[in-house]
C-alpha cells in the first residue's frame, strides 16, 4: 500500500465520521473497511401497498399506506491497498425491500459511477448516489407494490400467517434482462416474512425519531418544548406538550368521557390512540379508560352483554331465540333480559328499579341506540319500561307519599286529614305530619299548628 493511498483512506474515513453519524457509517475496527446505512430520499406523500388479489388482474386491489421512510439499504464495504489510485472498494449491497434482480442492478450502477471517478475516493459519492437516485435508477414511483412469492391475500389483522419471499417493483415497472445473472454482491435480507408490516413499523419509528428532535410551540400553555416532550394526534398532527395533554386525558377519564379525549383544536375530530393514552397516564387511570372503552364497544353489540355476577362481569354472547346467556368464565347461566337466573320461558320478574333504568337509557339513546335496545329486551319490555315511567310521573304530580309506610295517596275530596288506606295511619295532605289517632283535628285547632284553620 502505498502512502498516498493509505492517506487517502483514512482522510475519507475521517471525512464520512465527521459527514454522517454512527447510525449511518461505521468504521470497522479490525480493517479498512466499514458500514454504510443509506435511508433514501422519498418523494412526497410515498405509497406502499400489497395487492390482496393479483389474480384478478386489477392493479391496485389493496390498501395503500402513506410513508415518509424505507428501511435503509447496507453497503458493506472493504478498502484494498491500492484504493483509490487504481481499484474500487470491494463490496456488498443489502436491502429489505428490493429482489436480487434490482440490487443486481444498483451495483452495476456503482459500478459505473466507479468508472467515472476513478482514482478518486468513491464511498462519498456512492452513499449520496444511492440516497438521492436509487429510486430513479430503478424506475420506482408511488405507489410501490409489494409483491408476494406465494398465493392469497394478505390481511393487515394477521401477517404472521403469510410466508414467501417479497420483492418491491415501482408503478412504472424495472425492466431487467431476464437472462443476466444476480450479482453476488447483491444481498436480499429475506428474514422477514411480513416486509409490508416492518417495513410500516420502521416508518412509524423513524417518524417518531424525527419528531423527537425537532421543537414545538404548544398552544394550551404557550411553552416552547422538545417532541420528546410532546406528543400529536395521528391524524390531524396538531402538537401539544404532555403536561397539557395528561390533565386533559386524567380529567376525561375520570369524568368517564372516553370517547372524548380528541385534538383540543376547535372543530377537529381527531382521537388519541390507546398507546398515546397509556404513555400520559396512571396505570389505574388507564385500566379505567380501557375498560370503559370496551364498555362502550360492547354495548354497541346487540348480541353481546355482561355477565351480572358482581365479580366476573365477562362479556357473553347471548341467544337471541332463547334469550339465554352462558358465561364463559363462571359458566353462570342467566336469563340475558332480567339478568336473573335463566327461566326459560317463563315471563322475566324485572323490578321497577330495573324498567326506570332501561327507560332511562331508552331515551337518551340515539335511533340505532334504541334499535340495539329494542332487539336487546324487545319491544314488550320496553313498552313496560315508558309505562312505568308514565305512572311515576301521574303518581308524582297527583299522589303524596303517605310519611307512615310510603304508599301513595290520592286526594279526592273532603278535608286535610288523611287515612293511608295501607297502614291506616292518620298524616295531614297540607304539611305530611302524622295525625293523632284519638283527636287527628287537634292538628287544625292548634293555634301553634302551621296548618291551623286549615
Amino acid at each position: 500500500m502505498s502512502s498516498e493511498d493509505l492517506e487517502a483512506q483514512e482522510d475519507e474515513f475521517l471525512a464520512l465520521s465527521s459527514i454522517y453519524n454512527e447510525d449511518e457509517f461505521r468504521k470497522s475496527e479490525s480493517s479498512q473497511g466499514g458500514e454504510a446505512r443509506i435511508y433514501l430520499d422519498l418523494p412526497e406523500d410515498f405509497k406502499v401497498f400489497v395487492n390482496r388479489n393479483p389474480a384478478d388482474g386489477r392493479q391496485k386491489n389493496g390498501n395503500e399506506y402513506v410513508i415518509q421512510f424505507l428501511p435503509p439499504l447496507v453497503l458493506t464495504f472493504e478498502l484494498p491497498p491500492d484504493y483509490p489510485s487504481n481499484s474500487p472498494p470491494a463490496f456488498t449491497l443489502c436491502g429489505k425491500w428490493l429482489s436480487p434482480i434490482q440490487l443486481t442492478a444498483l451495483c452495476k450502477c456503482l459500478g459505473n459511477v466507479w468508472e467515472e471517478h476513478r482514482g478518486s475516493a468513491i464511498l462519498f459519492t456512492w452513499i449520496q448516489f444511492l440516497k438521492e437516485e436509487a429510486l430513479s435508477c430503478l424506475n420506482i414511483a408511488s405507489p410501490f407494490e409489494l409483491k408476494c412469492g406465494f398465493q392469497g391475500s394478505m390481511d393487515r389483522a394477521d401477517p404472521a400467517t403469510h410466508e414467501g419471499e417479497f420483492c418491491l417493483t415501482g408503478a412504472a415497472g424495472f425492466e431487467a434482462d431476464p437472462e443476466e445473472p444476480v450479482d453476488e454482491r447483491a444481498q436480499q435480507d429475506v428474514e422477514s416474512l411480513s416486509l409490508l408490516w416492518e417495513v410500516l413499523e420502521f416508518d412509524e419509528i423513524q417518524q417518531k425519531r424525527v419528531f423527537n428532535k425537532k421543537v414545538y410551540s404548544c398552544t394550551i400553555c404557550f411553552s416552547t418544548k422538545l417532541g420528546s416532550d410532546c406528543m400529536y394526534f395521528l391524524n390531524c398532527k396538531h402538537v401539544y406538550c404532555k403536561g397539557c395533554m395528561k390533565e386533559y386525558f386524567e380529567i376525561q377519564i375520570k369524568e368517564g368521557r372516553v370517547h372524548c379525549l380528541t385534538c383540543p383544536e376547535p372543530k377537529c375530530s381527531s382521537e388519541a390512540i390507546p398507546n398515546q393514552v397509556r404513555e400520559l397516564v396512571e396505570k389505574e387511570l388507564f385500566e379505567r379508560y380501557d375498560h370503559l372503552l370496551l364498555q362502550s364497544t360492547l354495548d354497541l353489540m346487540g348480541d353481546v352483554v355482561t355477565c351480572p355476577r358482581s365479580f366476573c362481569q365477562r362479556p357473553v354472547v347471548e341467544d337471541e331465540e332463547s334469550r339465554l346467556g352462558v358465561c364463559g368464565s363462571c359458566t353462570y347461566a342467566f336469563c340475558t333480559v332480567c339478568r336473573h337466573t335463566y327461566h326459560g320461558i317463563s315471563s322475566c320478574k324485572i323490578t321497577t328499579e330495573k324498567l326506570m333504568q332501561i327507560q332511562k337509557e331508552y331515551q337518551c339513546a340515539d335511533t340505532n341506540g334504541r334499535l340495539l335496545m329494542e332487539r336487546k329486551y324487545g319491544k314488550r319490555i320496553i313498552q313496560m319500561a315508558m309505562e312505568e315511567m308514565q305512572s311515576r310521573t301521574w303518581l308524582e304530580r297527583n299522589s303524596k307519599r303517605c310519611p307512615c309506610c310510603g304508599t301513595h295517596i290520592e286526594k279526592l275530596d273532603g278535608c286535610n286529614k288523611m287515612t293511608c288506606t295501607n297502614c291506616m295511619q292518620y298524616f295531614c295532605w297540607i304539611c305530611l305530619n302524622p295525625l293523632s289517632g284519638e283527636n287527628p283535628y287537634k292538628h287544625f285547632a292548634d293555634s301553634t299548628s302551621p296548618c291551623y284553620n286549615l
